[in-house]
């Protein structure tokens, strides 16, 4: 069974390290952290790994950096400098960062990769219990990845290339499916109550358009799921509109403005019937 060591002892490295041990994917070595005490319960947690320094890493097969984002160049450099990486493979977890952050790495002679599982680790419990079907963005070095797609896959994730040099707007892409979902749906609660409406009930009448349209996105994609006045070519409702909401919320206008471009393109792609 391969090894793999883990610096970095928080959520996603514990979370991690307790899957691949439960579905012996690999042996897991040992777990660095900033504190010994974090290190300690890294391994309490996964149930197997041994609390370790970067002095005290043993050589293993497979390096992941379960760090932040700000840390993983540092913690690579370290690594390298600490053990000998000649034919291992060493990784990283986030979603906004590519492989090529792992420079220090390549260069002693390891392929490198990035393995961004597409979740919320926020409850650890949680996530360990319903990770099979998770998807991962994976890029890298095909060394690399023809070690980490088995042991991804043996955890029950279902892994999809991605273009290094995109990574930055594959990251985008959830922010909008997630984050800025949330910022239009506030503009459409601020809305209803500027109409006279309760919160709570600004909250129900919002929640059948929304869940409408998501159910229509994923099961017929966006262009066939828009509906309303661009939809329609009705322009001049588009332009009540937009200088109400101006004169109610400047903010909020400018945001409805900004909306009404891309909006018309994906009208353009709409199919005829």
């Amino acid at each position: 069974m391969p090894s793999i060591s883990i610096l970095g002892a928080g959520h996603v490295g514990r979370v991690l390290g307790r899957l691949f041990h439960e579905a012996q994917a690999f042996e897991v070595r040992d777990i660095v952290a900033r504190t010994k005490e974090s290190a300690a319960a890294g391994t309490e947690w996964i149930g197997a790994g041994q609390a370790a320094s970067y002095a005290q890493m043993r050589p293993a097969d497979v390096f992941l950096l379960a760090v932040s984002d700000d840390q993983i160049e540092g913690a690579c450099a370290s690594l390298a400098a600490s053990v000998p990486l000649a034919g291992a493979v060493v990784f990283h977890c986030s979603g906004a960062l590519a492989s090529d952050r792992l420079q220090a790495a390549r260069a002693a002679g390891a392929a490198v990769a990035s393995i961004h599982p597409i979740r919320s680790f926020a409850d650890m419990d949680a996530v360990a219990a319903a990770f099979t079907g998770t998807w991962c963005g994976a890029e890298g070095d095909e060394r690399a990845l023809a070690v980490l797609e088995p042991a991804f896959a043996a955890i029950g994730a279902r892994t999809v290339k991605i273009d290094a040099a995109a990574k930055t707007v594959y990251h985008a892409a959830a922010v909008f499916a997630s984050n800025y979902l949330v910022t239009i749906l506030d503009a459409a609660l601020r809305a209803y109550q500027a109409a006279g409406i309760p919160e709570d009930i600004a909250r129900e009448l919002a929640r059948p358009l929304a869940e409408e349209s998501m159910r229509n996105v994923f099961r017929l994609g966006a262009a066939p799921a828009l509906s309303g006045p661009i939809a329609r070519g009705d322009m001049a409702t588009v332009q009540r509109q937009q200088a109400a909401v101006s004169a109610w919320d400047p903010a909020t206008g400018e945001l409805y403005t900004a909306l009404i471009p891309p909006t018309q393109s994906l009208a353009a792609r709409k199919p005829h019937r």
